[in-house]
């Protein structure tokens, strides 16, 4: 959500704010609306005064015998009058809410302009991909495994499913295992097992809706959401809630099932487990004060990153370019792991600063001790990582010769010592 005074004050900055993300102006259809509701709203003032005015004038009136008839009748004109008024004032202010519900993060200054992927800016790299001959792709080697069953998967649930078997499951649920620790133990997090269900206001809160409601799973009868990312329910933690300023940042973490339509997907990664409906991930999530987003948005890519190393995959951080950010985002690193099948890197973690876009719309204010004013927390998220597609790079990039695949020093410990996993 923005902050309809900045607005007011400077809407040439805004659109040209909302232009870099190749968006058309929308200052003017905004400042109308406000307009016309505080137009509204200074009438209803006016009435509301003139009714405790009226007040006083009927009790004055026969507290010394006069006629107060007059006043009576203005009285039952203001009572009549009124409740259109405030109908009025409140849908204006449901059709300005919606209007800026709508519109996504304000891009950080030093973002690069772009309009789509191609444009986005790589920043580092690390690991050298070794080389493999005719390298094959994960679900190649997990058939051939007899681990991975997309056929079983699509009898039960249909398309962008998987059955993972044997010692591929125990790998994901290791790598999970790894993350978490890793996280946990060294970078500061705090694990939470959060609902995988939530109600319509948390998916307002972090921007899943209005604006991506066909990307969501909703349930029967209750209308509760599945949760797309854990960063819906750690967000939301703070919520409607005036946090310690001295207690942050808050940093949390979570492995959970995340469930997603793909509505927007359709013919992209048909096969396989790169793009699926269900999937495993380990999010990050941190709560801040306003002059530590952009340290905590560095440190935690490179948490991410971390995971990569430890596990010895190849991967390079990307800055996305304006066209390409996510609608809560004002800054991504885009964390991309080489994956020898496709002989490209894949997106495998996206870390972003949200600024105070996410806590506007939840109400997740700050304040200091001792202090009366408050101000909005920053929010971040990033993947920490996805699971699946780190299942996936681990495959490719540690498949043998004869089909088996070499478990990473780092997960040996989470196999029970497994070092291949092989026919």
């Amino acid at each position: 959500m923005h902050d309809l005074r900045a607005i007011r004050d400077y809407p040439e900055g805004f659109d040209a704010a909302l232009g870099r993300r190749g968006l058309e102006p929308v200052s003017g259809a905004i400042l109308d609306l406000d307009a016309r509701r505080r137009t509204v709203q200074t009438r209803l003032q006016e009435m509301q005064a003139r009714r405790n005015e009226v007040s006083k004038e009927v009790g004055a009136a026969k507290k010394q015998g006069r006629d107060a008839q007059p006043l009576l009748d203005e009285m039952a004109v203001l009572k009549d009058t009124m409740p259109t008024v405030e109908e009025e004032d409140r849908a204006l202010g449901a059709e300005l809410d919606n209007l800026l519900a709508g519109i996504p993060n304000l891009p950080a200054p030093e973002v690069p302009d772009g309009g789509g992927e191609a444009d986005n800016v790589e920043i580092r790299r690390w690991g050298t991909p070794r080389e493999i001959a005719n390298p094959k792709q994960h679900f190649d080697l997990g058939e051939s495994l007899g681990l991975m069953d997309f056929e079983a998967a699509a009898r039960m649930s249909g398309a962008r499913f998987t059955v993972l078997k044997g010692k591929l499951a125990r790998m994901e649920r290791a790598l999970a295992q790894f993350m978490l620790d890793l996280h946990t133990t060294e970078h500061g997090y705090t694990e939470v097992s959060p609902p995988l269900m939530v109600k319509d206001n948390a998916l307002y809160g972090t921007g899943q809706l209005p604006k991506f409601a066909e990307d969501l799973f909703q349930t029967q009868p209750t209308g509760h959401y599945l949760i797309p990312t854990s960063e819906v329910p750690l967000t939301n933690l703070v919520n409607d809630q005036i946090v310690p300023l001295e207690e942050l940042p808050y940093r949390f973490t979570a492995l959970t099932p995340c469930f997603r339509a793909e509505a927007g997907a359709a013919g992209r990664d048909t096969r396989g487990m790169i793009r699926q409906h269900q999937f495993w991930k380990v999010e990050m999530v941190s709560i801040t004060a306003p002059d530590q987003s952009e340290a905590e948005h560095e440190r935690m890519t490179r948490c991410a990153e971390t995971v990569l190393e430890r596990l010895g995959l190849p991967y390079r951080t990307i800055v996305l370019c304006t066209g390409d950010m996510g609608f809560g985002s004002r800054k991504t690193y885009d964390v991309e792991v080489w994956l020898p099948g496709q002989g490209a890197y894949r997106e495998i973690s996206s870390c972003s600063n949200c600024g105070d876009f996410q806590a506007r719309r939840m109400k997740a204010r700050t304040r200091a001790k001792g202090e009366k004013n408050t101000q909005f927390v920053h929010t971040l998220n990033g993947s920490g990582v996805a699971v699946g597609r780190c299942l996936i790079a681990v495959m490719e990039n540690y498949q043998q010769p004869d089909g088996s695949i070499l478990v990473p020093e780092a997960l040996r410990p989470y196999m029970g010592g497994v070092e291949r996993i092989e026919v």
